[in-house]
């Protein structure tokens, strides 16, 4: 005698060797033994055998249809045997009940389980949704083999185009348009990135990059709600100084301009003056929330995205011609001695006289002129006027400098320039990618880049000492020493900043494109008005959770928005390749198999420096440019110096002092049943910090 049985829903057949009361010993077909639980026991025969059975049940199975089944099926509970004389005849034999059998384990829409072998008729409604639901899986399933059979054959159906962004980075693995990119990369044996490029679904590289940023970080677009900019409400006394700037001349968020007062009286006040949104914006507010959201200017070649509409900017920059509310900084300093005697802070009204710019100055105003030995040559009347005031402050921005690099332990080394991308023939608000890159360098430590760094750090240093001194918390960047490895940190606390030199560092002077300055601000804000009792009135005190949040969400941000950047740059960098047909350049090895162009801003990788030393200079011959990954390659064709022992020192990447950032992997979200596919363009620098 031979039985069928169930185990855990799949139905085998075997001769039955023994029956115990609550088990069967059974020999299946392979010649195994097994015991099965007399419950599990379904149907008992003797002929046909097993090996015959089974086939014959499945070809019966597939003859059957299910419309005609679920029509002759009672409308009680019933057991297959039951189908199977309701259907066939009242003489069914083995085959036809076994066929009966599969028909009902294969329809579950159709006949629900009730027991062993025991089915019931699902409802008429619920089977008709069943059946909707098939039909329009059934519908799906081939729309996803149009698109993806389109895909293979190198044409982008308009769905999955428009959803292209949230298929690579962001998907939604049950739509269809994911699904389709999947298979169509399975069909073709192709990547998706590359099969998509091939299918027509990238046109731009530019727009490419700059659309994954969109959806990434602004998905709700960058546009801003109609917001007013807020009054002042104080009564603000006049500064009796007369301010200057010293930005780059795309800059329209000016923060800061200085001032200097006492020249010849042997005590010389410097005056650090920083826009005040914090005087009119309130936390909690409509425009605190957009600036909460944003958390910080996004800045690119040709390009930026505002933490602030523009309006509201531009109440608020330091725009000269008018008197801009401040917080304002000034520092006394023996005029002989440059040894700092006090500071205070003010409220108040700055008169702005100049907006100076240095990529246009930075020839101009030099060492040599600053000390007069060189004549006035392009100097303006103004600028000409200004050279006292600007000599004092390049010599104490030396001074301030030499100090911050005893703490340090070894001096600052900005040998590397900053480099500045110009973009000819911007059309609109944004660049379309395809426009002529021009690339200048501002070699870091030029006497007007030195003098407004020096003058940001002591304001930074000298307000996050303060708020500390009151009581108030305010947001940090401290690093606990400058050994390998040991990073910048962000925290409440007032400690040291090892690669500046200060024994606190907070900052302060970009409340119109950082958020954490504006929070900031609101502190000193209230320090200025309150001194001693600030602790009480300030929008965050200690321990407020906001500030964690916030410090966590500007990290974030800030890390997405710079990473971003670096992209940006190396894409107009390699945009520059390109357009001059440079196929060489010289570099030097960093590290490992890694060079940095002499007079660009790329790092990349190369073949063929295995064996040399760090600081090696070489010729590299470069190879081809992928503008969506921002892969370049080189391989070296020369070596241009000696062998030395002594290796060249790597400059300071920052006012931070921290490594540089290598860009990421360009990492696709799409799951091949594989590990994540991920696209490595090379490492790159760290930019310019803005």
């Amino acid at each position: 005698m031979h039985i069928l049985f169930d185990e855990a829903g799949k139905l085998l057949t075997g001769r039955l060797l023994s029956e115990a009361e609550n088990s069967l010993q059974v020999e299946l077909d392979s010649g195994k033994r097994v015991k099965v639980k007399a419950a599990n026991a379904l149907l008992r025969f003797d002929k046909p055998a097993p090996s015959q059975l089974m086939p014959a049940a499945t070809a019966l199975a597939e003859t059957m249809e299910l419309e005609l089944a679920y029509e002759f099926a009672p409308e009680a509970e019933f057991g297959f045997v039951d189908l199977a004389h309701e259907y066939f005849s009242a003489s069914a034999g083995t085959p036809e009940q076994v066929a009966a059998l599969l028909c009902l384990q294969g329809a579950p829409h159709y006949f629900r389980r009730a027991g062993k072998g025991r089915y019931k008729k699902a409802p008429p409604d619920i089977l008709a949704q069943a059946l909707a639901a098939i039909e329009k899986k059934k519908q799906v399933q081939a729309q996803i083999d149009t698109w993806a059979a389109e895909l293979a054959a190198g044409q982008c159906p308009d769905p999955v185009r428009e959803q292209l962004y949230r298929i690579l980075f962001r998907p939604d693995k049950n739509a269809p348009e994911y699904k389709a990119v999947v298979e169509a990369a399975h069909l073709s044996h192709t990547a998706p990135l590359v099969l998509l490029q091939k299918a027509g679904a990238i046109t731009s590289a530019y727009q490419f990059h700059w659309q994954r940023f969109l959806f990434e970080q602004f998905p709700k677009g960058t546009g801003f709600p109609a917001l007013q900019a807020p009054a002042i409400a104080d009564e603000l006394p006049q500064a009796p100084v007369q301010a200057f700037s010293i930005d780059d001349s795309q800059t329209t968020e000016i923060d800061d301009a200085l001032s200097l007062q006492g020249l010849g009286s042997g005590t010389v006040t410097l005056g650090i003056h920083i826009a005040a949104p914090g005087l009119a914006i309130q936390p909690e507010g409509a425009l605190d929330q957009v600036a909460r959201h944003r958390l910080s200017t996004v800045y690119m070649p040709g390009h930026k995205i505002t933490m602030l509409p523009d309006e509201v900017v531009q109440a608020y920059t330091l725009m000269a011609g008018r008197e801009c509310p401040a917080v304002s900084l000034y520092v006394s300093f023996d005029e002989a001695t440059l040894e700092q005697r006090e500071h205070r802070t003010a409220l108040e009204r700055v008169p702005i006289a100049l907006n100076l710019r240095h990529d246009q100055l930075d020839t101009v105003i030099t060492e040599p002129w600053l000390n007069g030995e060189a004549p006035s040559g392009e100097a303006t009347p103004e600028i000409t006027a200004l050279q006292p005031s600007l000599a004092f402050l390049h010599r104490l921005a030396r001074h301030l400098k030499t100090q911050r690099e005893v703490v340090r332990g070894k001096p600052e080394n900005f040998n590397r320039p900053d480099y500045t991308f110009r973009l000819e023939g911007v059309h609109g608000n944004e660049p379309a990618g395809d426009e002529r890159v021009l690339i200048g360098t501002r070699q870091r430590g030029a006497p007007l880049d030195l003098m407004v760094a020096e003058a940001m750090i002591l304001a930074n240093s000298t307000w996050g000492n303060w708020l500390s001194e009151c009581g108030v918390p305010g947001i940090y960047r401290s690093q606990a020493s400058m050994a390998p490895g040991v990073k910048v940190r962000m925290g409440t606390q007032a400690r040291p900043h090892a690669g500046i030199g200060v024994k606190s560092y907070a900052w302060a002077t970009s409340p119109l494109r950082r958020y954490v300055d504006l929070v900031n601000q609101w502190q000193i804000i209230a320090c200025a008005r309150h001194g001693r009792t600030a602790a009480l009135v300030a929008p965050f005190k200690p321990k407020d959770a906001n500030l964690f949040s916030i410090i966590s969400a500007f990290d974030a941000a800030y890390t997405a928005y710079n990473g971003f950047q670096n992209g940006m740059e190396r894409y107009w960098t390699l945009q520059h390749l390109r357009q001059n047909s440079t196929t060489e350049l010289t570099a030097t090895l960093i590290k490992d198999n890694l060079v940095r162009a002499d007079t660009l801003p790329l790092v990349l990788p190369v073949m063929g420096a295995d064996s040399l030393p760090r600081g090696a200079h070489l010729r590299v011959r470069l190879g081809e440019i992928d503008d969506i990954t921002l892969d370049v390659h080189g391989t070296v064709i020369e070596r241009l110096d000696l062998p030395v022992d002594d290796l060249p020192e790597e400059g300071d990447s920052g006012e931070d002092g921290e490594d540089e950032a290598l860009a990421a992997p360009l990492a696709l979200a799409i799951d091949m049943g594989e590990a994540e596919e991920t696209a490595q363009p090379p490492q790159t620098p760290d930019p310019a910090t803005h």
